[in-house]
């Protein structure tokens, strides 16, 4: 499947059904204190909707990580920064299984950033 690419006179419907058929990106994301300096790293098969589930349940006080829960309880929204790390390249195989892939690209960064 190729990457994202628009006809040089598409509709702004077309443009926006070619968008949404394009499946998320993969990868690994992190939430960074910028007080104390630690950072929470994570993998998902679509990062952009993990960062924002991660936020949504930390402005609820509900988040599974109690340590980033007690930081951010701690330091408060303004002090985190979310990005994302790094992701993986779509193959051309539509029934791979990434999960293995995204678990060894999460190891190389939790191991690159605890350093």
């Amino acid at each position: 499947m190729d990457t994202f690419s628009a006809p040089s006179r598409s509709s702004p419907r077309e443009l926006k059904r070619l968008y949404k058929e394009q499946p998320p990106a993969m990868g690994v994301w992190a939430a960074r204190n910028a007080v104390t300096g630690s950072v929470f790293v994570a993998a998902s098969m679509n990062v952009e909707g993990a960062i924002n589930r991660a936020r949504f349940e930390l402005r609820l006080n509900q988040h599974r990580n109690p340590h980033l829960m007690q930081e951010w309880r701690m330091h408060g929204a303004d002090n985190f920064h979310f990005d994302v790390v790094d992701t993986l390249k779509r193959r051309d195989d539509p029934a791979y299984d990434y999960r293995d892939d995204l678990a060894a690209l999460l190891a190389l960064w939790q191991e690159e950033l605890a350093s």
